[in-house]
């Protein structure tokens, strides 16, 4: 046994039984005890696998670097020869300064074959069979387990799942799954089973820890978790391999897989792996939040180039009370998705007058693109089918129902294609003059397909396409993706959207019916979108500015009063982007006011109190120079009852001022057991700026010019004769 350790944790390996454990330090954090390494791969059609049963240590203990992590100490191993029909090595690393652990595997073919990789399984253990084990605090029930399951990508549904819960299933099979799947992560809907992309955390809600497994990176390949929470728990964890070729002689390397246990109640929990994976992929945080107004969700494809310059014209008339800064231009400019130089009739000389003129104005002008995807009925698709994506079976891979039709996904292999989509980002930036793009459904690169380079993985092709992308649009454009996997995103894109579209209607609805729909968590909603941005709220201004969605205030739509509150809590207090989309022409004072207050927007770490004990999280805490804003949300369907009492959201005990937002209510909460209430509506909200009583002392307790209530206070002068006060805000 050899032992890699440092004040955090220890790595400790068995070379005679081709195991490893990894050991937290401090008691209670959950454990892995003698985890195994499996090869999945095919030859000759024939499905095989081999388990790393020994290994050889080649270079114990010596001194590495991870980029972005800095020196480690890395421990190696290597299988012994003729054991496999693949050569394996394994190395484990460890940084005195990083509470994280990681390790990576590479293989080589040694056959005079080629074969073709499924997956490699990086860690399993637990379950039924001596497969190790994953260790709880002594104690621990099984129904006081929890799952953190993070989704591929923008609309995959992330969230805490309890252990005698099932994550919800979509029931539209094709018709979404190639857009919010994963192909190789297994989609599963028992009780106490869980899949995750990426990253997924293991959660003991008694001892309050738990324990990260993930990757760094998906450069390489897509990573996947799975866990079990009942009987004997297990983990397992691997990186896809997609069925990718392997030619005899060549290698493969995974991307760094890593393990990170930490305390749940505190507001940088999982910051240390946030933070590494940013290092790693040399993230930058330089830009401002957007803030704006786009044309999606009240025009949709039906928008001209009148409403563009209607909206623009109303922007520069409210500037005043609506310091908007982007205009966008969302889709049904093009005439298909896929033609994207041929405009429609509605935008006679394109889209580049409306970009100078949006500038002219001191405005930046944006545009919706979808670079990667190909609707059937575009020219693009017909005259180029050699572009498309296609099937193991030599069909046209199909990307999900959109625009009501069946569209493909480029071959960013086929190097035409990629060209093609160079071509897009290159005109629309430096031709016609967007500094600023929406890219969009760029998952169709990535599709579950035979590429025509067999030899690259999926999470490879569209890392080089994201790259591309980035190189033609230039470092100073301001690049927000969208339908796009987490981990090809990171470093590349400014903005990213996290979570389902927004819409109209509080739960999902198509072609105005609703019923079939409840309980489908991927389509676009305001519900949905909620959702996915509170349980995604910790990513913000670490791997890039978030991007909800956007706010819709008019009162025309089928969202209520208290609807529209709560998205509009949720996007100002999670902190990212503020894009508005409605009419702006036509909406009344009262809706206008709840946009104008969340302007400046607050861009302030949000911590999601519960966002690991709930499915849906309900507590928001921001903290402030001197005060707090706090939110709770009723995600249920009657009106319910939210009592304030400071330890929730991990306060001291009171006495409190307390002023409520939305009603502009002020109270006097004294250190009791009862606490101050308010009774919420179904889906609605409650916002409450939240200062320590000082006796004795006048003090500012907000207003309804800001959702923050306290940031336009800029000067407080209290004397013996009187107050004077100084209000500032931008607008």
């Amino acid at each position: 046994m050899t032992t890699l350790h440092n004040r955090f944790f220890a790595f400790e390996t068995e070379p005679d039984r081709g195991t490893f454990s990894f050991l937290p330090a401090g008691e209670g954090f959950p454990r892995i005890e003698n985890a195994r390494l499996i090869i999945h791969y095919r030859l000759f059609d024939r499905k095989l696998q081999f388990s790393l049963r020994q290994w050889t240590e080649t270079s114990p203990l010596h001194p590495a670097l991870i980029p972005g992590i800095g020196p480690v100490r890395m421990l190696a191993a290597q299988t012994k020869p003729d054991e496999h029909p693949c050569a394996c090595r394994v190395e484990f690393a460890l940084s005195e300064d990083c509470p994280l652990g990681f390790w990576r595997l590479t293989l080589t073919n040694e056959q005079d074959l080629p074969i073709l990789i499924d997956r490699l399984e990086m860690l399993r253990t637990g379950g039924q069979k001596n497969e190790g084990r994953l260790r709880f605090a002594e104690g621990t029930p099984l129904d006081r387990l929890g799952f953190y399951s993070n989704g591929w990508q923008s609309w995959s549904l992330s969230g805490a799942f309890g252990s005698q819960q099932a994550m919800p299933p979509s029931r539209l099979g094709l018709l979404q799954s190639p857009m919010v799947d994963q192909p190789g992560t297994p989609a599963v809907s028992q009780p106490g089973y869980f899949s995750a992309d990426m990253f997924g955390i293991l959660v003991d809600r008694d001892s309050r820890s738990a324990l990260l497994a993930g990757f760094l990176a998906q450069r390489e390949h897509f990573g996947s978790l799975e866990a079990l929470l009942f009987d004997r728990p297990s983990l397992r964890l691997w990186a896809n391999g997609d069925q990718t070729l392997l030619e005899s002689g060549e290698s493969m390397q995974t991307d760094w897989a890593v393990l990170f246990p930490f305390e749940i109640d505190r507001p940088d929990a999982v910051t240390p792996y946030l933070d590494a994976v940013a290092r790693h992929h040399t993230v930058l945080m330089d830009r401002p939040v957007p803030t704006g107004w786009c044309s999606w969700y009240y025009y949709y494809t039906k928008v001209t180039a009148g409403d563009i310059r209607k909206n623009l014209r109303q922007v520069i008339d409210q500037s005043v009370h609506l310091p908007l800064e982007l205009m966008q231009i969302d889709d049904g400019f093009e005439n298909q998705p896929g033609d994207w130089f041929d405009f429609r009739p509605t935008f006679p000389e394109g889209v580049a007058p409306l970009a100078a003129e949006i500038k002219a104005v001191g405005k930046t002008p944006g545009l919706w693109l979808a670079p990667f995807i190909v609707h059937p009925q575009s020219k693009l698709a017909k005259i180029h089918p050699d572009w498309l994506l296609k099937t193991k079976k030599g069909r046209l891979a199909r990307a999900g129902f959109v625009w009501n039709s069946l569209p493909y996904g480029l071959d960013l292999t086929h190097p035409d294609a990629l060209d093609y989509a160079r071509r897009v980002i290159r005109t629309a930036v430096h031709d016609w003059g967007f500094p600023y793009l929406k890219l969009d459904f760029l998952y169709a690169a990535a599709l579950d397909c035979r590429y025509q380079d067999p030899t690259r993985t999926r999470a490879q092709v569209l890392r080089a396409g994201m790259e591309a992308i980035r190189e033609e649009a230039g470092e100073h454009t301001f690049l927000l993706g969208c339908g796009l996997p987490l981990g090809s995103a990171l470093g590349l894109v400014n903005a990213m959207r996290i979570s389902a579209d927004v819409g109209e209607s509080w739960q999902p609805r198509f072609f105005n019916v609703e019923f079939p729909f409840k309980t489908e968590w991927r389509m676009p909603s305001a519900r949905n979108a909620i959702h996915n941005s509170l349980t995604r709220a910790p990513l913000h201004r670490h791997w890039w500015i978030n991007d909800p969605d956007c706010l819709l205030v008019r009162p025309d739509s089928r969202l209520t009063l208290a609807e529209v509150q709560t998205l509009a809590s949720v996007i100002g207090l999670t902190g990212g982007s503020l894009l508005l989309s409605d009419d702006l022409t036509s909406l009344p004072d009262d809706r206008l006011h709840i946009a104008e207050s969340l302007l400046p927007v607050i861009d302030r770490p949000a911590w999601v109190v519960d966002w690991l004990d709930e499915t849906t999280p309900r507590k928001i805490r921001v903290d402030f120079n001197g005060w707090h804003v706090l939110s709770w949300f009723n995600s249920t369907e009657t009106a319910q009852a939210f009592r304030f009492q400071p330890q929730d959201y991990h306060l001291p005990p009171g006495p409190y001022w307390l002023r409520s937002f939305w009603d502009g209510r002020v109270e006097y909460s004294a250190s009791d057991e009862n606490g101050t209430s308010w009774m919420v509506p179904p889906h609605g909200s409650v916002v409450l700026a939240v200062r320590a009583a000082i006796e004795d002392q006048p003090q500012y307790l907000g207003s309804d010019l800001h959702i923050a209530q306290g940031i336009e206070l800029s000067r407080w002068e209290a004397r013996t004769d009187g107050i004077t006060i100084g209000l500032t805000l931008p607008r």
